[in-house]
């Protein structure tokens, strides 16, 4: 039970005592650090409903909690706010309920509706860059953290392959290619593809001139560059099933599909359900008709199919073409909808798609809600900004793009060249060390993406992602692996509580602390750290309900800092009395598995040693 939870019925009980007034809320914030006191009442908040002097109506409150609310040890009043003192039992309470709980954080019952969460959903033109796996990483674990916060979860993407883009690799791939395959390059295959798509866009700006050059318009050579005008009709013939090009298409397909598997695996992340364009982009036709029934939709005279959100500030929005050809505001309505059919239990969705798709998804939310899908009030856009590099922006028809590969194996390098600065890893065999450079690498890679705010842009910077102080994985990677350290240390020296199957009553002489029953008091840093412990799962709920990894990273690196502060002023393995050092060394693990849940919903793993 939260201090909030407990004191608020108190702090109306001592209003009502002392002024006759029935007060509607009690506000509360953190206690100053500079004040002592462990929760602030705010008194000037009820002056609306109190007459009197600010600080005189705090000090009877404070009165009041003292004498009739037993966790309350003592109280002070700074102006108009009533900074409360917390007695040790009841941190003690807390901490002995949570120490040998495995699943502290996590919610304990799952709720019956279930949420999808889209994320990934690359081109097959290509191979995966630093912008997708900005995308995969926050779509993975929001997943992760709605999982904890007690909701079942689809992970999902879906494959965008077919289309223009599509063809122009494949008619690259056909003209140049030479029968290249991943085998015979020993490119993966999304990068062998992805090598053809740039190779056509070389092709179609080098006819472009040459066009230009002969007088044409700059606009018309744009239109009318051959190998342009190819890639559309290869792609009527895919439209039209050319088994030709359909082979084609499935085997290139089939190159890349390998290919992705191998990023998302060094990336460790997955998914339960794929989807295809291929699949779905004829769906939302038949659901646009029951539209025009339902008066949803309007026909114009050319025969497309409109609807008006000029009432809701947004604009007239096409959702069927003259010719009846869908559009991909079609196809999202119609997938949307299949995914509900096919899992039943689902009761909303979260789109993980870069805030340059803003407008889209406020028109394609409206548009289901308008339909009366009742699932459609929780459907969500996890909009995320841009990730830029120092050197600039990336383009993939140019090539400049990072590849998610190739950045993954530099923060590697990066970790490796650090690590063995820093002299850390005595007594480690090789493969150890290359295990724990991928570790600390994609760490690095995953907290720096992580812990901004999804809506905010990044400049990405490797080498300031691995460094070793500060707001990194390595600091907070380096943190668990110290207090793993610590652990193995009380256990060599036999200090009871150490171990997995501790038992309460062992080791506790006369200043015994379990469950309230301590005469000694706690350490201010002991208080504070098992204050941080106590907002952990509330954090988990937050991080949920703002689809926000940034605030489950960032609790960590406080939680850390929190720990580093208690190490630095306070003995563990080395105080004299049995009690304090059993608990100390209980308090050190439950943070490392905090640490260790809280990396885990973010998808970053922890070092046993370092």
């Amino acid at each position: 039970m939260t201090l909030e939870t407990i004191l608020t019925p108190k702090v109306k009980e001592a209003v009502a005592a002392h002024f006759s007034v029935d007060l509607p809320v009690v506000e509360f914030q953190p206690t100053r650090k500079d004040f002592e006191g462990d929760i602030t009442v705010m008194v000037f908040p009820m002056l609306r409903y109190v007459k009197g002097n600010p600080a005189a109506i705090g000090e009877q409150i404070g009165a009041y909690l003292e004498k009739e609310v037993k966790i309350v040890s003592g109280f002070n009043v700074v102006k108009g706010f009533l900074n409360v003192v917390i007695g040790d039992a009841y941190y003690l309470d807390f901490f002995n309920g949570i120490k040998k709980d495995a699943d502290f954080g996590r919610a304990s019952d799952v709720g019956e509706d279930a949420m999808m969460v889209e994320y990934s959903s690359p081109n097959t033109n290509k191979p995966l860059h630093l912008g997708h796996i900005r995308n995969v990483l926050l779509g993975y674990s929001v997943a992760e953290i709605l999982k904890a916060s007690g909701k079942k979860t689809y992970k999902t993407q879906i494959i965008n392959d077919r289309g223009i883009h599509i063809c122009k690799s494949m008619l690259a791939w056909q003209r140049f290619g030479n029968g290249e395959s991943p085998e015979s390059t020993g490119l993966k295959g999304d990068q062998l593809v992805g090598k053809y798509y740039v190779a056509f866009d070389k092709a179609y700006k080098k006819q472009i001139a040459q066009k230009i050059a002969g007088g044409v318009d700059p606009k018309a050579a744009e239109k009318e560059a051959p190998i342009l005008l190819d890639a559309q009709e290869m792609l009527q013939k895919w439209e039209a099933g050319d088994k030709e090009v359909v082979a084609l298409w499935e085997t290139m397909n089939g190159w890349v599909y390998e290919g992705f598997e191998e990023t998302y695996n060094n990336l460790g992340v997955d998914f339960d359900t794929l989807y295809y364009e291929s699949d779905t982009y004829l769906l939302g036709k038949d659901v646009v008709e029951e539209g025009l029934q339902k008066g949803v939709f309007y026909r114009k005279d050319d025969g497309s199919v409109w609807i008006d959100l000029t009432d809701e500030g947004l604009d007239e929005k096409i959702v069927l073409r003259a010719d009846g050809t869908a559009v991909y505001m079609t196809q999202d309505i119609g997938t949307a909808i299949q995914r509900i059919k096919d899992y039943p239990d689902v009761g909303g969705m979260v789109y993980t798609v870069g805030n340059e798709q803003d407008y889209h998804f406020k028109v394609l939310f409206l548009i289901l809600k308008k339909l009366g899908y009742k699932w459609a009030e929780n459907l969500y856009h996890l909009s995320y900004g841009m990730v830029d590099l120092p050197s600039g922006k990336m383009k993939s028809r140019e090539g400049t793009v990072v590849d998610a590969d190739d950045l993954m194996d530099d923060m590697t390098r990066t970790a490796a060249e650090i690590s063995e600065e820093l002299g850390k890893l005595e007594g480690y065999s090789e493969s150890e060390k290359q295990d724990l450079y991928k570790m600390i690498g994609l760490g690095a890679l995953k907290y720096y993406i992580l812990k901004v705010d999804p809506r905010k842009r990044i400049l990405f910077n490797p080498e300031e992602s691995v460094d070793f102080q500060g707001n990194t994985g390595p600091f907070i990677q380096y943190t668990y692996a110290r207090i793993q350290s610590i652990l193995r240390k009380a256990e060599e020296l036999d200090v009871t509580g150490s171990g997995a199957d501790s038992n309460d009553d062992v080791g506790r002489p006369d200043g015994a602390r379990k469950l309230g029953e301590s005469s000694q008091a706690l350490h201010s840093k002991e208080k504070e750290l098992i204050k941080q412990l106590q907002l952990f799962p509330d954090t988990v709920a937050s991080a949920a309900e703002n689809l926000s990894p940034a605030l489950l990273a960032n609790y960590t690196y406080d939680l850390v800092k929190e720990f580093n502060s208690f190490y630095q002023q306070v003995s563990i393995l080395g105080e004299e009395d049995e009690g304090k050092k059993v608990f100390r060394v209980e308090l050190s693990k439950k943070v490392g598995e905090v640490i260790r849940s809280a990396f885990k919903l973010l998808g970053i793993e922890v070092p046993e040693r370092m």
